[in-house]
């Protein structure tokens, strides 16, 4: 994997003089992180590591005078390897497609046959700023300063994280991303299914009108307004009465045909959770392209859409052990 990428380097340094080669350098650097090292300043101690430098494949030197790994002042220069040619002043430089095609890549990999369906889930999250870093914006939902990266993982697997700023939808690239996704993986699985999953922030026409046109399917959250309400309001109504009668909770679902006033292009299935809990009313909506059919209103509600909590997961995993929350650069660019 670090071969691999690293391969999305360029380096027009001079082989003579290079002491510490680009793959040594990511692995190092990727390591580093893994092991729980964010600060380049740590690897001038780290650059002396026997087990660093096992993993990173450098035992010794080449010259007499060196450490067997790279200090903090040579991965800065990994670290802010432009993307595209390399330069006089920028020695290494980064393909940023190939980054992008590689994530993909490494999930198809894994798989020995290409399977029958995969679920594709679209989150967007914040990133806290406390600094003066470009493009810092406001904002409301988070009620802080903040960048809105968005993420797009198939079950564990990292297949793409877009740094972006925060005055913006939540949805915005996503039709870029997933269209860039799906064809690279139907270049290997022509015949996969793909359902794309997300929360009411990516319920937006473009999204679904690119999915309906391009066979892959979707389930979105459905952010409730008054018109949605009023069509399952006998079905809350009668969750209440169930709820009074036993002391618990009790849900309903209703399955109907809906469309927005203007924004959408065309009427879609819909599914409405009628809930009674804590003695008020807590109505839930997806909207989908799957057909009643296949798959029944509270199987999709509860079994299919709910699941994708487990998304919140992947990226903790990724801010919280990989330090992707980081932001202390002055520039905006992925950590």
């Amino acid at each position: 994997m670090i071969r691999r990428f690293a391969e999305c380097f360029r380096d027009a340094r001079s082989p003579e003089r290079v002491e510490h080669e680009v793959a040594t350098l990511v692995g190092q650097r990727v390591f580093g992180i893994a092991l729980g090292y964010e600060d380049l300043i740590d690897h001038d101690r780290l650059r002396h590591d026997p087990v660093l430098a096992v993993l990173a494949g450098k035992l010794e030197a080449r010259r007499t005078g060196c450490a067997p790994l790279a200090g903090k002042s040579t991965l800065n220069r990994l670290e802010h390897a432009p993307a595209g040619e390399p330069s006089r002043y920028h020695r290494i430089s980064h393909d940023a497609l190939a980054i992008e095609t590689l994530f993909v890549d490494l999930f198809l990999d894994a798989h020995r046959s290409a399977p029958r369906q995969i679920l594709i889930d679209l989150d967007a999250t914040d990133v806290p700023l406390h600094g003066h870093q470009e493009g810092r914006f406001f904002h409301g939902y988070y009620d802080a300063y903040c960048y809105l990266p968005l993420y797009v993982f198939c079950g564990r697997h990292l297949l793409a994280a877009k740094l972006r700023r925060s005055n913006i939808d939540a949805s915005a690239g996503a039709v870029e991303e997933i269209a860039r996704i799906v064809r690279q993986i139907r270049t290997r699985w022509p015949r996969v299914r793909i359902l794309l999953r997300a929360d009411s922030g990516f319920a937006r026409e473009a999204l679904m009108a690119w999915c309906e046109h391009n066979r892959v399917d979707f389930v979105f959250g459905l952010a409730r307004n008054p018109r949605l309400v009023e069509e399952i309001f006998i079905d809350l109504a009668w969750a209440e009465e169930e709820a009074v009668k036993t002391g618990k909770p009790a849900r309903r679902f209703k399955d109907f045909r809906w469309s927005t006033l203007d924004s959408w292009s065309r009427r879609r299935r819909v599914i409405g959770k009628a809930e009674w809990t804590g003695g008020e009313a807590n109505p839930r909506f997806v909207v989908t392209s799957l057909r009643p059919r296949e798959v029944s209103a509270r199987h999709l509600y509860e079994q299919i859409y709910c699941a994708r909590g487990d998304m919140e997961n992947r990226i903790k995993e990724c801010q919280g052990d990989l330090f992707a929350d980081r932001a202390s650069a002055a520039t905006m660019r992925a950590n």
